[in-house]
């Protein structure tokens, strides 16, 4: 049997949790409790499920081994990792991995479904907007984008690392600097449609762009009430 998602998460509370919390929205979901259990269960069944959630930190082995092992199976399986961490090199370690995305713990259980749903959107099948490649370092008034590394330089020097998602909404953005970027375009764009557990993920993803750039000077995200956003340079 094929699954939606495949959990591997060590805490029992968690992961009964999770896993309960997602058949009641109506996935179907495997959860394993140990690295060994998961991988085992993955090579011999060769397995292509829709979204496999890796806890970094597994009490048989990290989960970066364990995604690497499982990417070694399947080079196309779609997974991203919960973590108690958040540094920067941890981050970029599982991003060349692969990985769509990290959620960080504590997080809410609202939050990590709309991910999963946004993600499985995505893997789907469903088409997706052509567009035009883009350079990998963006200049935003006093910020730099850069693409490539999944990094925004701050004016006074700091560095803020961006998931993949932040990533493709920012570039949605910049690329129409003070212009009007329709909601409904982003939505499209990135999930393939514009229902509204995903207007509310964009909104998630939009407020914490918006966090970030406080510290410019120059640079704002502006709504447009009943249309979209504004990326605004000054």
């Amino acid at each position: 049997m094929l699954y939606d998602i495949v959990i591997i998460e060590d805490e029992l509370d968690l992961g009964n949790v999770i896993s309960e919390y997602l058949k009641l929205r109506g996935f179907s979901v495997l959860w394993f409790k140990t690295a060994t259990e998961a991988l085992d269960y993955y090579g011999a069944n060769q397995l292509d499920n829709k979204l496999v959630i890796v806890d970094v930190q597994l009490p048989d082995r990290n989960g970066f081994e364990l995604a690497a092992e499982m990417v070694k199976i399947n080079a196309n399986q779609p997974f991203f990792f919960l973590t108690a961490h958040n540094e920067k090199q941890d981050r970029l370690r599982g991003l060349k991995l692969g990985a769509i995305d990290y959620i960080s713990k504590p997080f809410e259980i609202e939050e990590l479904v709309l991910r999963i749903g946004n993600i499985i959107n995505k893997f789907s099948g469903k088409p997706k907007m052509e567009s035009l490649p883009k350079p990998d370092h963006i200049s935003i008034g006093d910020i730099s984008y850069q693409k490539d590394q999944l990094l925004v330089l701050m004016p006074e020097g700091k560095e803020i690392s961006l998931t993949v998602r932040e990533s493709e909404v920012l570039d949605c953005l910049a690329g129409n600097i003070n212009q009007v970027v329709k909601k409904k375009d982003i939505l499209l764009a990135l999930w393939g449609n514009d229902d509204y557990f995903n207007g509310k993920s964009l909104e998630v993803f939009i407020s914490r762009l918006r966090r970030l750039f406080k510290a410019s000077e120059r640079v704002s995200i502006e709504n447009v009430y009943g249309l979209g956003y504004i990326l605004k340079v000054k």
